[in-house]
């Protein structure tokens, strides 16, 4: 690159985006508010601590979590567990629960993450949803908009049981999706198949926009709590929330019919989700100021990036364009160089449980996996693109980015 002065380049990118930065300060506010409104309308106590062990019966606090989770993503009802291993777990579960056999899954943002290939039985395995005889349909997105003219005519054609959109882009060159244009597509399936079942992916996206996904009039929606509504503080865990009738549904199927979301021990987790929640509108704002920062810096540079610095963000996720595989590989080392954990490793790419191409990942975090603490990886395939997410504390990502760029201009 040939830069002189890459801190001197920041600090002149930080003074131009001050306007940028204040439209998220905005949204932080309105997120803390919300949350601890939600605290407050469940009377929120130290006493909700307190550790439930083996079956879990009566965890008050554990009910108090759920409510100020449902409130928070704009529904009537939430299940929030640390039982769920991951977003792609909560996934799994929620799409045999709400799917029986001979019954039609229905994909209108493409192809979702390579994680859920064999969930849903694109890749051949004996426990996917395929293989229990539910079929499975996809409708491309057109433009990073969804085919309103496709949808339409394949509901007025076919019995669609459930409907699933994946809002951020995952591997793929499409833009995340906006709540407008969820909001936008739900109306459309509504007015022809009220009883199509709308579940949206919604991991990376909370606390981005001032309404959360209750608002776009799906049904139901998951995501993860070691990304944004984790804060960096949960160490494990998922939310499934949504209509009251559903989430009894996803209960039964993670425990068991009869028992649902009565039981399920917390061990000792209801402070760290709470803070963990507490934390989470500070840490999406550091993320998405992060991802300023960066698409502003990188974009002066030559480099393609999405989104732009100006245009919005509906997720944490920054594309950056590369097309180059050694500064895909210069800029991610560079991020871990810059990390908390495991600085002094270099990553390299190879292959990953769930991924059809060598992966390249840096995630020197203090939670394994956490994608609300900075972050960076991208698939060794063309353009060759760097997927950069999260940062804890503004400060923190600033100095995994200074080093990126420093290793890019080696």
């Amino acid at each position: 690159m040939g830069i002189k002065n890459i801190y001197d380049l920041v600090i002149d990118a930080e003074n131009f985006l001050s306007e940028e930065f204040k439209k998220i300060d905005k949204i932080s506010y309105l997120k803390t508010k919300n949350v601890l409104d939600a605290f407050h309308e469940v009377s929120l106590s130290e006493a909700d601590f307190a550790s439930t062990t083996g079956y879990g019966y009566g965890d008050s606090g554990r009910s108090k979590i759920e409510k100020i989770f449902a409130r928070v993503l704009e529904f009537p009802d939430a299940i929030v567990r640390n039982q769920f291993i991951s977003a792609s777990h909560a996934l799994n579960v929620t799409f045999f629960a709400l799917l029986r056999p001979n019954d039609l899954l229905l994909s209108i943002s493409g192809k979702p993450y390579d994680t859920l290939d064999e969930v849903i039985g694109l890749k051949e395995n004996s426990s996917s949803l395929m293989s229990f005889g539910i079929k499975y349909d996809q409708i491309d997105l057109i433009n990073n908009d969804f085919d309103y003219d496709a949808i339409s005519n394949y509901l007025k054609n076919n019995k669609v049981s459930v409907i699933e959109i994946q809002r951020s882009r995952g591997y793929s060159t499409r833009e995340s999706l906006s709540l407008d244009k969820v909001k936008k597509v739900c109306n459309l399936i509504k007015s022809i198949s009220p009883d199509t079942i709308v579940m949206v992916d919604n991991c990376y996206c909370e606390f981005t926009s001032e309404h959360e996904i209750g608002y776009s009039g799906c049904d139901i929606a998951v995501g993860s709590l070691i990304k944004n509504l984790g804060g960096g503080i949960s160490p494990n865990g998922a939310y499934v929330a949504g209509r009251n009738d559903l989430i009894e549904l996803v209960g039964e199927r993670l425990t068991l019919p009869g028992e649902g979301r009565e039981v399920g021990p917390t061990l000792g987790i209801n402070r760290t989700l709470l803070m963990g929640i507490y934390m989470a509108p500070n840490a999406v704002s550091s993320s998405l100021k992060i991802n300023i920062l960066t698409s502003y810096i990188l974009e002066k540079l030559g480099y393609k990036t999405s989104p732009k610095y100006n245009e919005g963000h509906a997720d944490i996720v920054l594309a950056i364009t590369f097309n180059d595989p050694n500064l895909l590989i210069k800029y991610v080392q560079g991020i871990q160089m810059g990390s908390a954990i495991d600085a002094s490793y270099l990553p390299i790419p190879d292959d990953m449980p769930g991924y059809l191409d060598k992966i390249i990942m840096a995630s020197g975090s203090f939670t394994q996996g956490s994608s609300i603490e900075i972050s960076c990886d991208g698939p060794l395939r063309e353009p060759f693109i760097a997927y950069q997410q999260g940062s804890l504390t503004y400060d923190s990502g600033k100095y995994a980015i200074i080093k990126a760029l420093e290793n890019l201009n080696k």
